[in-house]
């Protein structure tokens, strides 16, 4: 039980100093620019050392990429009743992830969707992390429904999935005073009825 809570006190800890670094880097990606900005630079202002921030992120780019979101979305798809769907019970998991996150979370969220549309390389490589975030997803998708996560079926799935969240990240960069959570919410609720237009 000790060992559990000292875990738990040391991954809250990592998840606040890569959100620190986030923050940074997004605020100095604003004021100066993604190109002109350093590691050394985003390092400095995080008050942490450049081997520091790479025990976090492998490149700069990672900082803009990279999140902790994944495997708390889908813990939180697991904990969901058997007896809703799977639009149903990824529906409920979007919205209790994005409702815990702060306003300064949510920010920083916007400000890295804006920073990767606006940025070729860092459109290329959010390819790469959407393919690794489709694998987790389509793992608790084929677990929850039995079947296995390479099922076209299962893979079909998680794209939709996928694409009504990128459809909200895309929309919410673009109109900061939007609620995130409802976006979501709302994407999930037209998936959920057939997507009527």
């Amino acid at each position: 039980m000790e060992k559990e809570q000292k875990m738990g006190l040391r991954e809250r800890k990592k998840a606040k100093t890569m959100a620190s670094i986030q923050m940074h880097a997004m605020r100095m990606f604003r004021e100066f620019g993604y190109h002109a900005t350093t590691v050394e630079q985003i390092a400095d202002a995080a008050e942490i050392s450049p081997s520091t921030f790479f025990r976090y992120f492998t490149t700069k780019e990672d900082v803009v990429i990279t999140d902790n979101y994944d495997p708390i979305l889908v813990a939180a798809f697991e904990e969901q009743p058997s007896d809703l769907t799977p639009i149903q019970a990824v529906r409920c998991a979007m919205r209790s992830g994005i409702e815990g996150m702060s306003n300064e979370e949510l920010e920083t969220v916007r400000e890295r969707i804006q920073i990767i549309m606006t940025v070729p390389e860092l459109r290329a490589s959010t390819v790469n992390n959407m393919i690794q975030t489709m694998d987790l997803i389509a793992g608790a998708i084929g677990k929850r429904v039995g079947k296995d996560p390479g099922d076209v079926d299962v893979r079909t799935f998680v794209g939709i999935v996928v694409g009504v969240c990128i459809s909200a990240m895309l929309y919410f960069s673009e109109h900061p005073n939007e609620n995130f959570a409802q976006l979501l919410d709302e994407g999930f609720a037209k998936l959920e009825s057939g997507i009527p237009l």
